[in-house]
């Protein structure tokens, strides 16, 4: 009787939600970063979609290929162009407030007909805080007199580290991105020094060998003197 009324009794559990458990909304957007190669003469876009009231800021670069540029645009999700750029390395673009919908941002390399690029674009949300839940929270909380330390100063002090932690973040990223083009660009410049090296080595070994052979030619006795 004991194990069929907790087979009962977890069967239940299993099938009724509990009580006061709210439904899960849709998870937060957040900060992302993506490194991809373009095609010579191609062009691909990218959709991010965005709340309302929020503010954007998307950093690209191109670390890696010829010229190290790219075309760039930016439009909101009514069709409205944001940004427009041509022939840049990087850029830093902010949009405050932000509409509820898809951003298309694209890189255009249509102007280059042999070099592919490498781009890095990184995109960073920082939505509105709710000011309800803030004050819902502190008036669960003891008064302010009878805390040796204010509520506010707290909140404040913490929102501070918070966003200089996201910001290291973002700068840790940024550094990684420009120690990837220069990377790329030591390592081409390489291949080119290695190249020409090894050409400059074979032009010196030719003329060393016809040196030689001209010289032999100078000393060679080319009439005999008869016994």
């Amino acid at each position: 009787m004991m194990a069929a009324g907790a087979a009962l009794a977890l069967t239940l559990w299993l099938l009724v939600p509990p009580i006061g458990v709210a439904e899960a909304g849709p998870p937060p957007i957040q900060d992302g970063e993506f490194t991809f190669l373009l095609p010579a003469g191609k062009k691909q876009c990218f959709y991010q979609s965005a709340p309302a009231n929020a503010s954007l800021e998307t950093e690209y670069q191109v670390i890696g290929g010829a010229g190290l540029d790219v075309d760039f645009t930016l439009e909101s999700p009514q069709g409205a162009l944001l940004v427009s750029e041509a022939r840049k390395a990087d850029g830093v673009h902010t949009v405050e407030p932000t509409e509820a919908g898809d951003y298309r941002l694209c890189f255009d390399n249509s102007f280059s007909t042999i070099s592919e690029k490498l781009v890095f674009f990184e995109l960073i949300f920082d939505s509105l805080q709710d000011d309800e839940e803030v004050e819902g929270w502190a008036e669960a909380v003891e008064p302010e007199e009878m805390l040796d330390v204010k509520m506010e100063d707290i909140k404040e002090s913490i929102e501070t580290m918070r966003t200089r932690l996201e910001r290291s973040i973002q700068v840790l990223t940024l550094l990684r991105a420009f120690e990837a083009r220069d990377r790329n660009l030591q390592e081409g410049n390489l291949e080119r020094v290695n190249f020409w090296s090894a050409v400059n080595m074979a032009v010196l070994l030719l003329v060393a060998v016809l040196q030689v052979c001209t010289l032999k030619r100078f000393f060679q006795d080319k009439h005999p003197v008869p016994t």
